[in-house]
């Protein structure tokens, strides 16, 4: 059919396998649609006839695709970078006689003619590329000539020197007794730098640090998630530490007596929070931060710091302008730009320019919460580095971004309009899902070289040893639903997964940094095992893990992948404690979301479990095969550390008995997501000092300090730590 023709010259799919021997086709409607948001009219048979041979015209006169990737160190064999650049499909293809020329990302040049050269050209480049991002420059022949992008890229992301654990915590719910009612920069340096010298935890993995989308004062307040950010590219300056910031210390006057008074109040907000019943409300934390920020903000910076303050806007540019632009209107006409005057819809307006000339105040004040938000982030890293950790901060990538924030105003070219991306329907959602995001689209990041992605992927690891990104499938696809349709009207896109992953193999090369795909729920065949080829660790979770090509039992420890981060839990499921006592199943019920009887689902969970404790029983995990819910969480971690995979994720809550689930899917109103305190067993919040004292935590500890090696034993227990 031309309309499949057309949409697969696009990437845009037909029909979807959700199953194993089972097809289902797209709607020709959401094909048409996901078109659409491509600038391709298929609205009609004349339309797709002429769509489809312009496309064709277009595909067989082009010399080389907009961006090109070149492996630098040869076939996934290759023992060393220094091997030659594996020849890339495309230059392949090129005619002899063709004269090729490569401008380096360094300054430099390198030339030659196909079928000439001092390599066999059917193998390898006749050079061989340092990795960057480069132009490659192309004339045939016949005259044609061709400008592209060359992306040049280890073929595999580095991956751990040994077996090591760390903690897994979303930072907003680990409050201290210094933090303004919600976690913050400064406590995620003191967590990293306790528990790599106390736990000898060797990572510490956080929720999404994105700016988020500002609530509207005396309006809805913000979306708490931070999978919905309005920028992805810059940190969310609510979490800063506002007494870490050099110039509190020279606050004089009224100034200093206002800020002590935003202190006060900030205790009040802390002790409520940690109080009964105590919810986190990122909004008012906000409103006193941002009032001091302010008046911090008056105070002249000294030299030294003006000069790296300085050296930080020219490095990032245009980008920060721009974010810190839409941060100023957005105080101004609220916050999303599709509501906006039209005069200020489009960062390169000229009444853009002249609002941004009108509120430059504000926009220097954003450029500088940018700045101090990143240096203390600098400083969190640092002290995971220095306490011994070998990864330190592992930050999250989330799948995209508010639809009326900062990154689709400021890089609204490369965003599909009039469209979101989702999930099908599946065995756990016969509706499908519909996440509310605006997907990248895959031509203009090919055209661009990928550079918004190379920007965002860079300033993710300014600070990081590991980047886990969420819903890693979405670098091969994303499910597109479009505007006004239900989710199972949707269809998938395909992106180029090989750019996607050089891309990522350079920026995670260029910082030594590890990268961490979250691949749980329904993967394309063959998405893992080029993941795995490339160097990404997966995401394996305790429960989900069971021989579904056999008896469907849970899987064996030894047949576990070794390339992944082990876990018992994540952000969106049960707490292991509610998972063995099967309250998770309760609060489902609760809240309107099982589809069978209560009863039906309780015993299905229970026999789940059951199996579980069974299997630890028998291995001496878990004597007895009974035994307190305590008992239970340390056999769990005990059979993640039988297994190999490299890294061992401890969700934080679990070390203390914590019941509520950070996120419950399918809610908004219904269950405070977001917004929960890390608890202890009784629902009774506990600071960051009461996790440094808690002997059930450092009970839990100690079943990693007995299952370290020769050689990397933990350090020496602190004081409170109890034998298992």
């Amino acid at each position: 059919m031309p309309l499949s023709r057309l949409a697969a010259s696009y990437g845009v799919a037909t029909s979807y396998s959700p199953s194993p021997g089972r097809t289902v086709r797209a709607a020709d409607a959401a094909v048409i649609a996901a078109l659409a948001a491509l600038d391709v009219d298929a609205s009609s048979p004349e339309a797709v006839r002429s769509a489809l041979a312009a496309r064709e015209a277009q595909l067989a006169a082009r010399l080389l695709p907009p961006t090109v990737v070149a492996w630098t160190d040869g076939p996934p064999s290759a023992a060393t970078t220094a091997a030659p650049t594996a020849l890339p499909p495309p230059l392949a293809a090129l005619p002899p006689g063709t004269r090729v020329r490569v401008e380096l990302a360094d300054g430099g040049t390198e030339e030659w003619t196909t079928g000439q050269g001092d390599a066999d050209p059917g193998t390898a480049l006749p050079v061989r590329l340092p990795p960057g991002a480069h132009r490659i420059r192309a004339r045939g022949p016949d005259g044609r000539e061709a400008l592209a992008h060359l992306i040049a890229a280890p073929r595999r992301i580095r991956t751990p020197g040994r077996r090591t654990h760390g903690l897994l915590v979303q930072l907003y719910s680990l409050l201290s007794r210094r933090s303004w009612g919600m976690g913050d920069l400064g406590d995620l340096a003191e967590l990293a730098d306790w528990s790599g010298r106390a736990l000898d935890a060797g990572f510490l993995q956080v929720n999404p640090l994105h700016a988020a989308v500002p609530g509207v004062p005396g309006g809805p307040g913000s979306d708490p998630s931070p999978y919905r950010p309005s920028s992805r590219r810059f940190p969310d300056p609510v979490h800063l530490r506002v007494e870490a910031v050099p110039e509190f210390a020279y606050l004089r006057g009224e100034a200093r007596d206002r800020v002590e008074a935003l202190c006060d109040r900030a205790a009040r907000l802390r002790e409520s929070v940690l109080g009964p019943g105590g919810l986190i409300d990122r909004d008012a934390v906000w409103a006193l931060k941002r009032e001091a920020l302010e008046l911090l903000h008056e105070v002249p910076l000294g030299p030294g710091r003006r000069a790296a303050y300085h050296a930080f806007l020219a490095d990032q540019g245009p980008a920060l302008e721009d974010h810190a632009t839409w941060s100023a209107l957005a105080e101004t006409y609220g916050p999303d730009w599709h509501s906006w005057p039209a005069a200020v819809r489009d960062p390169a307006s000229r009444g853009t320019a002249r609002a941004r000339r009108e509120l430059m105040h504000r926009v220097y004040f954003h450029c500088r919460l940018a700045w101090l938000t990143d240096t203390q982030l600098a400083a969190a890293q640092r002290a995971a580095r220095e306490a011994g950790m070998d990864i330190g901060l592992v930050h999250d990538l989330a799948v995209g971004v508010h639809p009326g924030g900062a990154d689709t105003w400021a890089q609204q070219r490369y965003f599909a309009p009039r469209t979101t991306v989702g999930a099908p329907p599946d065995a756990f959602n016969a509706r499908g899902q519909d996440w509310g995001l605006p997907p990248w689209r895959p031509d203009r990041l090919a055209e661009s070289g990928y550079a918004p992605y190379r920007a965002l992927l860079r300033g993710l690891l300014r600070h990081a040893g590991a980047l886990r990104i969420d819903h890693v499938m979405g670098l091969f696809r994303l499910w597109w639903v479009p505007e006004g349709r239900d989710p199972t009207e949707g269809t998938y896109v395909h992106y180029d997964a090989e750019a996607m992953l050089a891309v990522l193999a350079l920026e995670a090369h260029r910082a030594d940094a590890l990268v961490i795909g979250e691949d749980l729920g329904t993967v394309e065949p063959g998405v893992r095992e080029t993941l795995r080829e490339h160097g990404v660790l997966g995401t394996s979770v305790l429960w989900f893990e069971r021989d579904w090509a056999g008896t469907g039992r849970p899987l064996a420890a030894e047949d576990w992948r070794a390339d992944c981060v082990a876990t018992a839990t994540t952000h969106d499921l049960p707490p292991t404690a509610a998972r063995l006592t099967g309250e998770h199943v309760r609060l489902r019920h609760d809240v309107g979301l099982l589809t069978r009887p209560l009863a039906q689902e309780q015993s299905e969970d229970r026999r789940d479990v059951r199996e579980w404790l069974d299997l630890l029983s028998r291995l001496g995990m878990l004597p007895g095969g009974t035994g307190s819910e305590e008992d239970g969480i340390r056999a769990v971690h005990r059979f993640l550390l039988a297994t190999p995979a490299r890294m061992i994720g401890i969700w934080l809550p679990d070390a203390v008995g914590d019941r509520r689930p950070q996120n419950l899917p399918g809610t908004w109103d219904q269950y405070p997501n977001w917004r929960l305190p890390v608890a202890d067993a009784t629902g009774r919040p506990v600071t960051l000092e009461d996790l440094a004292a808690s002997p059930r935590l450092h009970a839990f500890m100690a079943v990693f300090r007995q299952a370290a090696a020769p050689g990397e034993s933990a350090r020496t227990a602190p004081p409170g730590a109890h034998p298992v």
